[in-house]
């Protein structure tokens, strides 16, 4: 029988056949170099500040960081390229990410003839940077789940598992994630993943460390505070408001002459622009509040993300560094929201 012709194959087959296997922890990996470029690059932004920027080097030399960062990066890729297993790739990641948080910092130098580390559109470029790694890592972990891998796919990063675990054994917990990644792949693959774990010794679960009880607490406190229906309330309240305040604020401004005084009229233009779309859809959500909660709640939710994806890189550029405390509790009343639009979906489709 002839092959089937090529036009009648799905478009990327070819393709995902031939990628390597997709890895379940890739989100993971991801989501570890983006926080330790995050904090990388707030932690320098505030030891210059504090130190007045001083300048390593002397006789007309200056060693950038950004020397630093490309250092880490190289460390970072080599890694994992020297080592097997799940914590070498995530010991690359962190040393990856502050390398990269180095060099990012520097763009300022690098899109400006003068070489400006203090370029005012610097601060909006570098979040925008890290705001696409956060919707690439969230796009790759909607991919990269157990039921979106293939079972060769899940028997690949099963047998990873177990050969990342052979020098020091793995704990029972680690077993049974690597059972079920293999569950419904067929039983010769099941028993042969059966047997090879037999071959890999045990290990004790290791020590609760300080930093994941303090995350286990942070937690506890983030479900205890979305439960509490004045929150909710209150959230609604804050973004019906804040962003109508910001458009007042705006052309009051206008009107009595403080903008001729603003360098960045690009980027108020586009805090303005951002704030008065997010108060239409907050007073729209308002409005839709006693006829379709869950819809008001979506609206809330899209008003949020438009700040943050839009809003909040004209604010770098107007407010630098100081808009990371306005990002902080964007992302923390993003939480409330989806939390609350999460309960009212689940109540509706009972």
């Amino acid at each position: 029988m002839p092959p089937e012709p090529l036009r009648h194959r799905p478009v990327f087959g070819w393709l995902v056949h031939r990628l390597p296997p997709r890895a379940i922890e890739a989100a993971s990996y991801l989501q570890a170099f983006v926080l330790s470029g995050v904090v990388t690059v707030l932690a320098v932004r505030a030891y210059l500040e504090a130190t007045d920027y001083p300048q390593l080097g002397g006789g007309g030399l200056h060693i950038a960081h950004v020397l630093w960062g490309g250092l880490l990066l190289a460390v970072g890729l080599g890694i994992p390229l020297v080592f097997l297993g799940g914590g070498a790739r995530t010991g690359g990641a962190v040393v990856g990410g502050i390398g990269f948080g180095l060099f990012i910092d520097e763009v300022g130098k690098f899109v400006t003839a003068r070489t400006d580390y203090f370029y005012a559109p610097a601060a909006a470029i570098i979040y925008v940077v890290f705001a696409l790694l956060v919707l690439l890592t969230q796009a790759v972990r909607e991919r990269t789940g157990r039921s979106r891998l293939t079972p060769a796919e899940r028997t690949a990063n099963a047998l990873d598992a177990v050969l990342s675990g052979l020098p020091g054994g793995l704990t029972e917990r680690r077993r049974f994630a690597v059972l079920r990644l293999v569950q419904g792949t067929g039983p010769t693959t099941e028993a042969a993943m059966t047997q090879l774990l037999d071959a890999v010794p045990h290990r004790e679960p290791p020590p609760v460390r300080f930093w994941q009880r303090a995350a286990d607490r942070a937690r506890r406190v983030a479900a205890w505070a979305v439960g509490r229906r004045w929150l909710v309330w209150l959230v609604v309240v804050y973004l019906v408001v804040t962003p109508v305040l910001t458009v007042v604020a705006v052309l009051v401004d206008g009107v009595t002459g403080k903008l001729d005084q603003e360098r960045e009229w690009g980027a108020v233009l586009g805090v303005s622009a951002s704030a008065l779309v997010t108060a239409v859809l907050g007073l729209w959500a308002a409005w839709l509040l006693r006829r379709n909660r869950v819809e008001a709640f979506r609206l809330f939710k899209l008003a949020l993300l438009v700040d943050l994806l839009f809003g909040q890189v004209f604010n770098f550029t107007v407010n630098q560094f100081g808009a990371v405390s306005a990002v902080a509790l964007d992302l923390m009343l993003l939480g409330v929201v989806t939390a609350e639009h999460r309960r009212l979906r689940h109540a509706t489709d009972r």
